[in-house]
């Protein structure tokens, strides 16, 4: 599916969605890396491909008439999400986006995105945890239906950060 995203500027570009393949990865450790202090390691990432039940699914700039987010060439992963799908629910493990690509929709769009794909496979249920300090991200889940149901206290266990436990139903 391609999906229309906001590259600053008033200049439209093109998101195309895929599944990550192996030779992802790289560029996959690149934005976890830039993304989180304590980011998922490359094998950590690397087993999320073997799993069945999960998906990690790209966001790829397509460009637009050649313009692209400043920095991102044609076909550049901009960003990511991990999710597994168990029976009826959907559970997002993991999503970042490319520094050039922060603050565009990308995040949104591959919310969106892991949402249909798991309607489409049966899923009613999506959860997620979120540390308590991250209000960008916590503003992004509320603008999408997502409600607050609980706390895992020290769940990030490295800073002994809360999280916040949240779902939506799909």
């Amino acid at each position: 599916m391609r999906q229309p995203i906001d590259e600053g500027a008033g200049r439209p570009g093109t998101l195309r969605f895929r599944r990550m393949r192996q030779e992802d990865l790289t560029r996959v450790v690149e934005i976890e890396k830039d993304g989180f202090r304590h980011p998922w390691s490359r094998e950590l990432l690397e087993r999320e491909l073997a799993h069945t039940w999960s998906t990690v699914l790209l966001a790829v700039d397509e460009g637009d008439g050649g313009e692209r987010a400043a920095g991102a060439s044609p076909g550049r992963i901009l960003g990511f999400v991990v999710f597994w799908l168990v029976h009826d629910e959907l559970h997002i493990l993991n999503i970042a986006s490319a520094v050039e690509a922060r603050r565009r929709g990308i995040g949104r769009a591959l919310m969106l995105e892991a949402s249909a794909a798991a309607r489409a496979r049966g899923a009613a249920l999506s959860t997620l945890e979120v540390r308590r300090s991250n209000a960008p991200a916590i503003a992004l889940y509320l603008s999408l239906d997502y409600r607050q149901v609980g706390i895992r206290p020290n769940y990030y266990a490295d800073e002994g950060e809360d999280a916040i436990v949240m779902v939506k139903e799909l």
